[in-house]
């Protein structure tokens, strides 16, 4: 017989499961959505807002005050050049630096809530791409190393050799944006970023703005990588998540310099925390990997493997215990961790070698570095105290007293390091705090240290469970890291109201991480979100006693 007219079709057998799916699939979509809603209403969504606008007043503002091309025929062409020079210029710095304080104040009202337990990792998941889609239009900010990045891509490109000439030798636009101090200096960077550059520059020829904006989209990986790996490496070590998610990710010292500087070590640094994890959670061969194009990319990545290495032979000594059988003398498992990992990390450096075309004369063109002299560096610091405590009877140059405090540093950074990698081989996170431990060495040791340097122990420090004063010491240091650089990559640091300015607004940054109104500029605390803690992520609901 036929159906009757108007009667419903009858339903197949997979039907009811294809409509159920479909029906709890928009129930989580509406969920989320209503979560989204309520964070947004609540004292958290209110910061996390205002840190969408201070990024979006550092990009306006950047056009004018930031690390702007010597000569830029778009901004000639949209009548706005005058935001580079007198007024503009002054209208131009205040946007950015007022960005910058919003973006720090928001940051800091974040990691208030945060430790309160008031937001959970899953927004602050949220927050991080809000903050950085601002920044993905900005020229460079606080630096001009992009223009460096694209220089020397385009040496490859034009089949010169980047670690025997510098960008002097390759005449034309991008040349005319690099900073003098770097025109005729080797490429310090590994074969695979090279390869990066090539392609980048083979895409856009010479055009420096549309190099710029896929450069700085070729980094976003590295930012993703961060995501993932810094709140699995909390689990790891003891932290929590959702801390090291705010701590290490949205911290503007790392998305301002980063994403806004256009800085390789967003990528190379969410490979060498990816990397970490990967061998945390015994997938030893595909961290070492990864941890090998991070040092292809830069070389600092190469100080985890041989603390990897200690984290392989424990887990090779827990796995024959689990299987009852005797493990191997330490020797023998050393020569096998080692040598495993020595292969993977030489396969995948030689590919990218290969494929680049070059060979290892990146390691010669690290020293381009000591070219830096200013206050963040030991070294640099000791060679000024000498110089000038010493000049009312010694007529001491800067120059051969920096050759001396810097050698005695890197003696210094030698026996630490491999002081560190012995000592701290007995378990997991006694590993990864021998890597942090060495990668604020090298900061602090080398010949040169820039503000965006931080990034990399920060990453890794950020999983371990913190007190709250040390939480507050992170803070103040990353707000006046981030404050002592000016939007055009010059140096504040000497300039007595700069720095000054900087440490007052480091300590109130410092001070607010546990105080609502620290310079007690209202009345009334803050109000408590309305939200139910019910929403929050189980992983936040710690006590900041726990950590404290």
């Amino acid at each position: 017989m036929s159906p009757v007219q108007g009667s419903a079709p009858s339903e197949k057998p997979g039907d009811s499961t294809v409509s159920s799916t479909a029906s709890s699939s928009g129930a989580a979509g509406d969920s989320r959505v209503r979560h989204l809603a309520s964070f947004l209403r609540s004292p958290e969504g209110h910061a996390a807002v205002l840190g969408v606008v201070g990024a979006a007043l550092i990009t306006f503002g950047g056009f004018g005050a930031g690390s702007v091309r010597r000569r830029d025929p778009l901004l000639e062409a949209m009548h706005l050049s005058w935001l580079r020079f007198g007024h503009g210029l002054i209208l131009s710095s205040i946007l950015v630096w007022v960005g910058v304080l919003l973006m720090i104040v928001a940051w800091v009202r974040l990691g208030r809530a945060t430790l309160g337990g008031r937001t959970s990792l899953r927004e602050l998941r949220w927050v991080v791409p809000a903050w950085t889609a601002p920044l993905l239009l900005a020229v460079p900010m606080f630096s001009r190393d992009a223009y460096s990045y694209l220089a020397q891509g385009a040496l490859l490109r034009d089949g010169f050799d980047p670690y025997a000439v510098g960008p002097v030798a390759n005449p034309g636009m991008l040349l005319d944006n690099v900073s003098n101090v770097w025109t005729t200096t080797t490429a310090p960077y590994g074969p695979l970023f090279l390869l990066l550059g090539q392609a980048i520059t083979s895409i856009t020829g010479d055009n420096v703005v549309a190099g710029t904006m896929l450069l700085r989209i070729t980094m976003l990986p590295g930012l993703v990588l961060m995501m993932w790996a810094v709140p699995r490496l909390a689990s790891h070590l003891g932290g929590r998540p959702a801390i090291a998610l705010w701590l290490a990710v949205l911290n503007p010292l790392v998305l301002i310099h980063l994403i806004g500087g256009v800085h390789n070590e967003l990528l190379m640094v969410g490979l060498m925390t990816a990397g970490i994890v990967l061998v945390l959670e015994r997938k030893h061969v595909a961290g070492v990997a990864l941890v090998a194009v991070a040092v292809a990319i830069k070389a600092t990545a190469g100080l985890a493997l041989p603390f990897m290495v200690w984290i392989w032979m424990i887990h090779e000594r827990e796995k024959a215990v689990a299987e009852n059988r005797a493990p191997s003398s330490p020797i023998v498992s050393f020569a096998k961790t080692a040598g495993t990992g020595a292969g993977v990390f030489a396969a995948v450096f030689a590919i990218a070698s290969v494929v680049a075309g070059v060979g290892i004369g990146w390691l010669t063109a690290l020293s381009g570095s000591a070219k830096i002299i200013n206050w963040l560096s030991l070294p640099t610091i000791l060679a000024h105290l000498v110089t000038v405590s010493t000049s009312w009877f010694l007529d001491l140059r800067l120059g051969p007293v920096l050759e001396v405090t810097r050698m005695l540093c890197a003696l210094a950074l030698a026996v630490i390091i491999v002081g560190t990698w012995w000592l701290f081989r007995r378990t997991e996170r006694d590993a990864v705090k021998g890597i942090v431990i060495a990668l604020v060495a090298i900061v602090v040791l080398s010949p040169a240290a820039l503000p965006w340097y931080y990034s990399w122990p920060l990453a890794l420090a950020a999983g371990f469970a913190l007190s709250t004063r040390t939480l507050m010491v992170l803070v103040g240091l990353s707000t006046w890291l981030m404050l002592v650089f000016r939007p055009d990559g010059s140096i504040g640091l000497y300039t007595v109201a700069h720095v000054a300015l900087a440490t007052f607004a480091a300590v109130v940054a410092a001070v607010s991480l546990t105080r609502v109104d620290p310079l007690r500029l209202r009345g009334h605390p803050e109000k408590r979100s309305p939200r139910k803690t019910s929403e929050l992520d189980t992983t936040d609901r710690t006590s900041t006693a726990d950590h404290g």
